[in-house]
């Protein structure tokens, strides 16, 4: 990664309210982060209590049948940073993927724009684009699932 990016990164972040940005570029990463002197206060998490064990119903027991929710069957595009996800290269041209369409590994299946910077997307596998689970132009966060491939 060329220092001088770097440079402009650490500039920008000094000038932003962004606290923390990590940048991926094949297989180089740099991660910028400010020092605060504030501490984030800690976060107490409360784990319900585990429910009661219960048979489900049987065809003579009369009662409703427990609902199952459908499973994902496919593999997710993550996104690899914060950013806005887009799922064309300009307003004016057709979308990278469909749902329906069949892709490969290394293709390129969206961008999210980083720091005014567009970051191609690439399937890691192959396969059936099932869903796309964000909407064009929308805000995404680190590690954040994108298209779902089966």
């Amino acid at each position: 990664m060329d220092i001088r990016k770097v440079k402009k990164l650490i500039e920008l972040i000094e000038t932003s309210d962004v606290a923390e940005i990590e940048i991926r570029e094949g297989e180089e990463s740099v991660r910028i982060s400010r020092n605060s002197a504030v501490m984030p206060a800690p976060v107490a998490y409360q784990h319900a209590p585990p429910a009661p064990f219960q048979q489900p119903p049987t065809a003579d027991s009369g009662g409703p049948a427990p609902a199952v929710e459908p499973v994902p069957r496919g593999k997710e595009v993550l996104s690899p940073m914060v950013g806005t996800f887009y799922r064309a290269p300009s307003p004016s041209s057709p979308p990278f993927v469909e749902v329906g369409q069949t892709v490969e590994p290394g293709d390129v299946v969206c961008i999210v724009e980083a720091m005014k910077m567009m970051n191609q997307i690439e399937a890691e596998h192959g396969g059936v684009v099932e869903a796309i689970l964000v909407e064009d132009g929308e805000p995404v966060e680190y590690d954040q699932p994108l298209i779902r491939i089966a």
